[in-house]
């Protein structure tokens, strides 16, 4: 496996020096505008106080990260000013409404989004996130892949970084239920599993892989370092940790054993700064826990993939010499072909 310029590029802006991703999620939407409704006792979170903590967490977390996650309904219209363009920068497609059936979840982008507008603004790298259960309804999971493969054929089209997010979810049919985008309950390993290996089918386009914890992050040990290294072996391509809403200490227990299997670093969110956004709307003390609990940690976590992860371009899809830049003659424009 060789990467395109483009998708290159990417990957180097995506990564330190060192080929490892230390990125910073702030994309998030109903986790953070529940919150500020329910304590609002309103329907709709104001835009403004969404924008605002958003804002705090670029301003707070970017020197610490080699990349961020944003969205376009309110971190990149309120934040860009302030982003440092010395940062890679990854832009969510994915609507978090989501079609809710009895058959399982249907994903959609977000109105007015495209892949070809996140390539034009700038971004290194278009991130999805799709629900999926191996044994959800045949017309689901056809659906599902569709919207996944149609995507990756935009990232190919526009040569920009396909950063794909998978999340096991409960069907109709399980005991514990939850929209919210948290951990499920009781998972199985193998739906874990068994969606990795869908889509680490070439057709898809995948470019780095955004996986959750094959086990229960609060039941992890140090046996379940098998489950990682299948998990890693499935994804056949650099793949990262994200943390869904898990405690610190819970998430570092699934670094420390996601690095050992080959992982490449983390994409992460709530375990970084919820402890600050638990303190809304008192904005001094979440700026104070900003500034101390969640660079802290951040650090933290950056040290841990420093010793441990594996640099991207060590992964063994791209052989024993990594990848390099395709082209090495001065016919470099007849080759680099538009994609229909």
């Amino acid at each position: 496996m060789q990467l395109s310029p483009g998708k290159l590029l990417g990957m180097k802006r995506l990564a330190d020096q060192n080929g490892i991703f230390k990125m910073t999620a702030t994309d998030q939407r109903p986790p953070i505008k529940n919150p500020i409704a329910k304590h609002l006792n309103i329907d709709e979170a104001p835009w403004g106080e969404v924008a605002r903590f958003k804002k705090m967490l670029i301003e707070n977390l970017q020197e610490h990260s080699t990349a961020l996650l944003l969205d376009p309904h309110f971190a990149i219209p309120y934040s860009m000013n302030i982003f440092n363009p010395k940062k890679g920068l990854v832009v969510t497609l994915e609507d978090s409404i989501f079609l809710d059936t009895d058959e399982g979840r249907i994903s959609q982008n977000i109105d007015n989004w495209s892949v070809s507008k996140i390539k034009r603004m700038g971004a290194d790298a278009v991130k999805v996130l799709a629900w999926y259960r191996p044994d959800a309804d045949k017309k689901v999971l056809e659906a599902q892949q569709q919207y996944v493969q149609k995507i990756g054929d935009e990232c190919a089209k526009h040569d920009i970084l396909f950063l794909f997010e998978l999340l096991v979810y409960p069907l109709s049919k399980d005991l514990h239920q939850t929209k919210e985008y948290i951990e499920m309950q009781n998972k199985k390993t193998d739906h874990v599993l068994e969606s990795v290996r869908e889509f680490s089918n070439e057709k898809y386009g995948v470019d780095v892989f955004k996986l959750e914890s094959p086990v229960n992050v609060n039941k992890i040990a140090d046996s379940d370092l098998n489950a990682f290294k299948e998990m890693g072996n499935i994804a056949g391509r650099p793949w990262v940790m994200l943390s869904a809403g898990a405690g610190k200490e819970e998430f570092k227990n699934v670094l420390k054993l996601a690095f050992k299997a080959g992982c490449s670093g983390f994409l992460a969110g709530r375990a970084i700064w919820l402890d600050a956004f638990m303190h809304y709307p008192n904005w001094d003390k979440i700026q104070n826990q900003l500034e101390s609990n969640a660079k802290d940690y951040l650090d933290e976590i950056g040290e841990m993939a420093d010793k441990s992860a594996l640099s991207w371009n060590n992964h063994v899809c791209y052989g024993k010499d990594g990848s390099n830049f395709p082209y090495d003659n001065q016919e470099f424009r007849q080759h680099y072909n538009e994609i229909e």
